[in-house]
């Protein structure tokens, strides 16, 4: 049974050669919380499965996927968005795209001779696209009004903690990006900040609302302890970690808080990003330059935004039936029967 260590600052390693050789490759080309993402997604196929690498074949493979639909706890519980008392869609097909890549990288290396996963369920006519092997719903993300935004602003305690959501709800970056900017990545001049710990390794520099600066000024003068020897911006304020760097569970448990004293049923991270680039939208910032506050690779990515933004929707709508209206004669109801 693959048991999963992890070594700050090593790749997590699960005791089967290939798998950690594959860790250990992976490592250097994503963000640590990816790789233990992936260490963990392997640990549960290879536990369920009970075979090594090059002994497991696609009827295995199968069988994972069934065994991961199976209801959870008995069946006694379930997911309240759609009732399904086995793992959400988007997990199980998160585990296969795991999968998929190391045998992908095992193949390339020749230890296997074959990937074991197949692209999609084959039909019938080769003309047609294959149906993928587990159909994950495209659901769109949920976004803070503007009352519930003031009310989480309000609910914070902190000059620190105003400013780290400032970052999230006003330019959109992401949790590891807050907790990662450093001092020297402070441009007030410009009015910017420089994203080293973008997703990917990927670097950018970003616009900030002036109120960030404002708060960021109060918690410098008056809330971060003296003479902390780290070049992050955001550290602990009080306890034994006083002074060091704010962790992701750190941040976490400063919007719980918020969160419960807001009155909040929602508002992660996360949110927060969501939420300052479908007002973004709405206010009219070109896609484009939405991608760049964004730092995605994709433009796709950021089309989301589009859906999100109600107001875009109903004008472009709008303006479609006003162009019809001039080619189709009007409507008349006739009788009612």
């Amino acid at each position: 049974m693959p048991k999963l260590v992890f070594v700050e600052g090593q790749p997590p390693r699960l005791g089967e050669p290939w798998t950690d050789e594959y860790l250990k490759f992976t490592a250097a080309r994503l963000r640590p919380n990816s790789v233990l993402a992936q260490a963990f997604d392997l640990k549960v196929f290879f536990t369920i499965v009970g075979k090594p690498p090059v002994e497991v074949d696609t009827a295995d493979v199968l069988a994972f996927i069934e065994q991961q639909r199976e209801p959870r706890h008995g069946g006694n519980v379930v997911r309240l968005v759609d009732g399904e008392p086995g793992l959400a869609a988007s997990t199980i097909k998160r585990r296969l795209a795991t999968v998929t890549s190391l045998f992908d990288y095992l193949v390339t290396r020749g230890v296997c001779e074959r990937q074991p996963v197949p692209r999609s369920m084959t039909p019938r006519s080769r003309s047609l696209r294959g149906s993928p092997l587990v159909r994950a719903p495209k659901r769109l993300p949920q976004v803070l009004s503007p009352g519930e935004a003031v009310a989480l602003m309000g609910a914070l305690r902190t000059e620190r903690d105003r400013a780290m959501v400032t970052l999230m709800l006003h330019a959109g970056l992401r949790r590891c990006e807050v907790l990662g900017l450093r001092l020297a990545d402070i441009q007030l001049g410009d009015g910017r900040v420089f994203v080293h710990q973008g997703k990917g390794g990927h670097e950018r520099i970003v616009p900030v609302v002036d109120a960030f600066f404002t708060h960021l000024a109060a918690y410098l003068t008056t809330e971060r302890p003296p003479g902390c020897d780290t070049g992050l911006v955001f550290v602990v304020l009080k306890g034994p970690r006083r002074g060091m760097p704010l962790s992701a569970a750190g941040l976490d448990e400063v919007l719980a808080g918020a969160r419960q004293r807001a009155g909040l049923r929602h508002a992660t991270c996360h949110e927060l990003r969501h939420t300052c680039f479908t007002r973004l939208r709405e206010a009219g910032m070109a896609l484009e330059a939405i991608q760049a506050q964004a730092g995605h690779a994709n433009l796709e990515t950021t089309r989301i935004y589009l859906h999100l933004s109600n107001d875009w929707l109903a004008d472009q709508y709008r303006d479609a039936m006003h162009v019809l209206a001039d080619i189709y004669p009007p409507i008349v109801e006739g009788p009612r029967p």
